[in-house]
């Protein structure tokens, strides 16, 4: 029998979001129910490639901002946040 995978828990936007250690931050803010970003006219964006090409992923992670999320795996107590 599998042991069940170790959690990681990060906050994305403020909300505490716990998911399998390994996932990229792209996949724990779509995990969440968000989006990565808003473009220049305000429409919500999120990743399109998923390996860093198109910049779509962006985030502020941990202070940083501009992260391409979908290359970043998540980290025990990360901050990220999506937009503004």
């Amino acid at each position: 029998m599998n042991a069940p995978s170790p959690l990681v828990r990060l906050r994305i936007d403020g909300r505490e979001v716990s998911v399998v250690a390994g996932s990229s931050v792209a996949a724990a803010i779509a995990h969440a129910g968000g989006t990565t970003r808003e473009s220049c006219g305000g429409q919500r964006r999120a990743p399109l490639c998923g390996m860093g090409v198109c910049f779509e992923c962006r985030a502020t992670v941990d202070g940083r901002a501009q992260q391409r999320t979908c290359l970043l795996p998540v980290a025990e107590g990360m901050q990220v946040r999506t937009h503004g």
